[in-house]
């Protein structure tokens, strides 16, 4: 049985009893049946007034409550949409009563407004940070009320998926941001290297820009807009322009410098004062990076100084002049060059006093004929260096004779075993000259073919000089043949008066005795060779062969003397024991490393 239905059979009961209690009031004091129908149809009415009014309460109670309950349905489901919470369901049962309804619904709307109220203050967050960015992007500035107010959220769409969007694009922004404050400040420290090396007011410069640039605080970040961005880049560009231009101005500048240094043989410690700027001259655009280096103070410098040499270039144009043509002499002499004559030391200082010649143009002629001496010593290397190793053969072959002639050259002296060492070397060598010689001929005609012009060598020709030296040993070389004969004769005379006994006549002794007498007078009595001739011509190898160290200033008196010397008939039955066995000896002693031409 309801709760109703009890509640209704106790109001029977007690409505029953309180009836028959008023009825039977009613029969004591005497109330007629009208009066009792009239007194309960009244008293019917007040209690359906009363329902009626109970009804009416509950009713309008009723519809409130499913009122209230409709709302809050449909802000819940509004926040749901909004919050994008799909997932959740709110189950409720037909039989429940509208405040059980109600009692369920409210703290999940309660729950949903606390999180739309935290999403709505994340977005307004948000997208308050994303303005800010975008105006710090696009170069437009937040006004402080902006600043100080927060942003009208749309509230339709509070959902995760629009959060992560706007995080998205917050990161994506911010990391725009760091990029461009990074790109900001890589230019802003280039502008601030190339202000340094140019001498440029940083400040000014990046004014020119944005004044943040160099003020930065709490209240004025950096700008990094695109025109922030653009005026640096246009800034950068003009400095580097304008670095190019200094650094192409100094360059030409330190190239006069050095010009002029070397010409006044400038001392390293003037030449020290300007080392960080003379450096640029072997460095990259890119290395050029000393603080003030390029700034306009050291370009008038540096103006400064070369216009000083310059002025004080003019008075010792003399002295330059002479210097470098000493150096072209010391070229043409290694060389073996002929020198010009037109820029002789007398004939150029005659010059410059006279005031005929610019002492520039006389220098720079100086000049062009030293490189022109250099550009021909380069030509001829190959045939001097050939010359040079035909030197040194020669060399080594009058040691080697002076060696031979030395009695005591097997004696235990101190060095003894190094010069024997030389010694067999030196043979080697010696027996390479007529191949050496033959080969430079050879390479010298080449040359002069390949050239167009003939070999000098201090003047002469050196084909002449080698082919009169090629003639000059064979002459000596047939020499040594015939005294080599004449000594073989003069030893079987020997022996044939020692096994006859024979003694020679007054007569023949006293020929002799003059002939001996005067071949110590004459040197060459009746045609005959002194011993000291003979080791001259024969016995000596260079003084008897005419090299290119013996010929200049010799050539003719030498040459014709050495032919004299060579041709003359050798008649040793004339000349005494004791003398022929000395030169002899002097001769001999050289045979074994002097190589016989044919």
């Amino acid at each position: 049985m309801g709760g109703l239905e009890r509640t209704s059979i106790s109001m029977e009961t007690t409505c029953g009893a309180l009836l028959r209690e008023l009825e039977q009031i009613w029969a004591e004091i005497g109330v007629s049946e009208d009066e009792k129908d009239r007194m309960l149809l009244e008293l019917e009415r007040e209690c359906m007034q009363v329902y009626t009014r109970k009804v009416d309460e509950a009713s309008s109670s009723r519809a409130r409550l499913h009122q209230s309950l409709v709302a809050k349905e449909a802000e819940l489901a509004a926040l749901v949409v909004s919050l994008g919470e799909h997932s959740l369901q709110l189950k409720m049962e037909k039989q429940t009563s509208l405040r059980e309804q109600l009692a369920s619904v409210t703290p999940l709307l309660e729950e949903l407004q606390v999180k739309k109220g935290e999403r709505v203050k994340q977005f307004a967050e948000l997208q308050s940070q994303i303005e800010k960015i975008s105006a710090e992007i696009t170069g437009y500035s937040h006004r402080s009320d902006a600043l100080n107010h927060p942003f009208t959220v749309e509230e339709h769409d509070l959902s995760i998926t629009k959060l992560t969007e706007y995080q998205t694009q917050l990161r994506s922004l911010q990391k725009e941001k760091s990029d461009r404050l990074h790109k900001v400040l890589e230019y802003v420290n280039e502008v601030h290297s190339l202000c340094g090396v140019l001498g440029v007011d940083f400040r000014k410069t990046v004014d020119e820009v944005h004044p943040s640039l160099h003020e930065t605080g709490s209240e004025q970040s950096t700008n990094i807009s695109d025109n922030t961005l653009e005026g640096l880049s246009q800034a950068i560009l003009k400095l580097k322009t304008e670095k190019k231009i200094r650094i192409q101005k100094l360059r030409e500048t330190v190239e006069s410098l050095f010009e002029l240094w070397n010409l006044m043989d400038s001392s390293e410690e003037e030449r020290r004062r300007f080392g960080k700027v003379t450096s640029i001259l072997g460095s990259s655009e890119s290395n050029v990076t000393y603080s003030g280096i390029l700034s306009l103070e050291t370009i008038k410098q540096m103006e400064a100084e070369v216009a000083r040499l310059t002025k004080l270039k003019s008075s010792r144009m003399k002295e330059l002049v002479l210097k470098r043509r000493y150096e072209l002499e010391d070229i043409c002499r290694s060389a073996h060059i002929e020198l010009d004559t037109s820029t002789a030391p007398e004939k150029s200082m005659a010059l410059i006093d006279s005031g005929l010649v610019d002492p520039s143009e006389l220098l720079a002629n100086v000049e062009a004929q030293i490189m022109k001496a250099k550009e021909e010593s380069m030509i001829r290397k190959e045939i001097m260096d050939r010359v040079k190793k035909w030197l040194a053969a020669c060399e080594e072959e009058s040691w080697l004779e002076e060696y031979n002639q030395d009695e005591n050259r097997y004696g235990a002296l101190r060095g003894a075993h190094l010069n024997l060492k030389r010694a067999e070397k030196a043979r080697v060598m010696i027996s390479k000259i007529p191949a050496i010689v033959d080969n430079l001929i050879s390479r010298t005609f080449a040359w002069e073919d390949e050239q167009n012009m003939p070999f000098l060598y201090d003047g002469v020709r050196l084909i002449s000089i080698l082919e009169e030296y090629k003639l000059t040993r064979q002459q000596r070389e047939e020499e040594k043949r015939r005294y080599r004969d004449q000594k073989k004769l003069q030893n079987l005379l020997t022996e044939k008066e020692v096994v006859y006994a024979s003694k020679p006549s007054p007569r023949r002794s006293n020929s002799f005795n003059r002939k001996i007498n005067g071949y110590h007078a004459n040197g060459n009595g009746n045609g005959f060779m002194t011993p000291t001739s003979l080791r001259f011509s024969v016995g000596s190898a260079t003084p008897g062969l005419l090299t290119p160290r013996s010929y200049s200033g010799q050539h003719n008196g030498y040459f014709k003397e050495m032919r004299r010397l060579s041709t003359a008939p050798l008649n040793f039955v004339a000349i005494s024991k004791e003398d022929a066995t000395s030169s002899f000896a002097s001769i001999s002693g050289s045979e074994p490393g002097s190589p016989r031409l044919g």
